[in-house]
């Protein structure tokens, strides 16, 4: 047999036994949350017209925003074989002191804090 028959072979062997194994393992325990189509903060069963609660709106933005640091900073291991890494380091330090002065920012003003 050759390596590219044992690799399919072997594939499909890991694939099968994942597809039979997810669907023997979870335990299905329905209630009525998890029944709900919508996971948006409200009561889906509700009026259309109540006013959307702006401070989901707000927290789930921040999230976003905070978590965008992520994605700025994958790039940062590659920085050390760049011709001056100290560069890059300078430009994640920044954009690290940015995202906290941020976050000290909102914490400040209370808009972290989900209850009033």
């Amino acid at each position: 047999m050759n390596l590219v028959s044992t690799i399919f072979l072997i594939a499909m062997a890991l694939s099968l036994l994942l597809t039979v194994v997810s669907f023997w393992l979870p335990q299905m325990n329905p209630d009525s949350e998890k029944l709900s189509p919508y996971e948006c903060g409200f009561d889906p069963l509700g009026s259309a017209r109540l006013p959307f609660s702006l401070r989901f709106f707000l927290v789930a933005i921040l999230f976003l925003l905070f978590d965008l640091e992520i994605a700025l900073l994958l790039p940062l291991p590659w920085g050390n074989q760049l011709l001056y890494p100290l560069t890059t380091l300078f430009w994640a330090a920044l954009i690290l002191i940015l995202l906290t002065l941020g976050l000290i920012y909102e914490w400040l003003q209370g808009g972290l804090e989900w209850a009033e």
